[in-house]
């Protein structure tokens, strides 16, 4: 009898003993499973960036409104984003180069300058708007490139990419500018369209959102041409193809080695600012009332003739690079020197 109970005491103290083990190991395996789930939510949830954006007052800032009110009213947690809008590129160069700022939309022609500048420290993202210049006129002379031989026409920005363009399009229809074609060069785009008001005959060549403020005050002033459409006739049949440009968005090398993911978002949510703006003009006008680049009134008749786009990738490098060496071939020093080099190019 004493040999049975003490055989049932044992297999009871062994069913306890058993029972304490898968209870242990079950705990163990639970805090395992919950520091790898805590450890994994720390990864997946990283600290946001500080995301530094600047650009200019005009067309290549109307594209990013709805990101710039998205994260003014916190409805961008990912990471920090600031915007700056300055009314020349000779405000953001200087940041830019400083490491003051870490995403930048500025004029094409610069990107590649700063490039160079830089020894191979600025990137571009995106091409954020083609061509924004147009022929316009009080009359109702010109109906082709062919038809500004024997005409002046007054224009801003000499030494600059209106120039090379104008240059560029006028030479490949066979005229010769200063001879078949006189340019009255001014300092400002305002003073072309003061010219005008006082020509009844003029001609200008003038940038969006110029041209809309222009027919404002003279509603007898007309598109004669669009010069994006024009340079895009020229490449017809071309084996390298390029496109006319006026802004592009780049970045600082170092913020996109060290940000890759912050970049990446900057760059979804342009993309979807771009075609926001394009798909909802009215409302996008409000916010490019509300963020001082032009009046409401302007941006509803403007934003369409501004060519707003979101190109990247290998899209991007064939457009920028044709035009670039069509730059080039104009005057050298407009690109600083030289083209860049592949890495000039953000693609993923």
């Amino acid at each position: 009898m004493k040999k049975k109970v003490s055989l049932i005491m044992v297999i009871m103290l062994l069913a306890a003993l058993l029972a304490g083990c898968g209870s242990t190991m079950k705990n163990e395996g639970e805090t395992d499973q919950t520091e790898t789930a805590q450890s994994s939510g720390q990864e997946s949830q990283a600290e946001p960036v500080d995301v530094r954006v600047m650009a200019l007052k005009g067309p290549t800032a109307m594209g990013m409104v709805k990101l710039m009110d998205d994260a003014d009213s916190g409805n961008v947690e990912t990471e920090n984003y600031t915007f700056d809008i300055a009314p020349s590129a000779d405000e953001v160069t200087p940041k830019l180069v400083q490491g003051e700022v870490d995403i930048a939309a500025v004029p094409a022609n610069l990107s590649s300058v700063l490039y160079n500048k830089t020894e191979g420290q600025i990137q571009v993202l995106a091409i954020n708007t083609l061509g924004i210049l147009y022929i316009v006129e009080n009359g109702d002379s010109v109906h082709s490139v062919a038809d500004l031989e024997g005409k002046t026409i007054y224009a801003s920005g000499k030494g600059s990419t209106p120039e090379y363009a104008l240059n560029y399009i006028l030479e490949k229809n066979g005229l010769v500018p200063g001879e078949d074609v006189t340019i009255e060069w001014k300092s400002e785009h305002s003073e072309c369209v003061s010219a005008l008001a006082q020509d009844p005959e003029g001609i200008a060549m003038l940038p969006q959102p110029f041209v809309t403020t222009a027919q404002a005050k003279n509603p007898d002033l007309k598109v004669a041409l669009d010069l994006t459409e024009e340079w895009d006739k020229l490449m017809e049949g071309e084996a390298e193809k390029s496109r006319m440009l006026t802004g592009v968005v780049v970045v600082r090398r170092e913020f996109t080695e060290e940000n890759p993911e912050a970049v990446s978002d900057f760059m979804e949510r342009y993309a979807s600012s771009v075609e926001y703006v394009n798909a909802n003009v009215e409302d996008a006008a409000g916010l490019v009332e509300k963020y001082d680049i032009v009046t409401r009134d302007v941006a509803v008749k403007a934003i369409p003739g501004c060519n707003i786009v979101c190109i990247t990738g290998e899209d991007m490098k064939e457009q920028l690079s044709g035009y670039l060496q069509v730059l080039l071939d104009q005057n050298p020093e407009s690109i600083g020197g030289k083209l860049p080099e592949d890495d000039f190019y953000y693609v993923q």
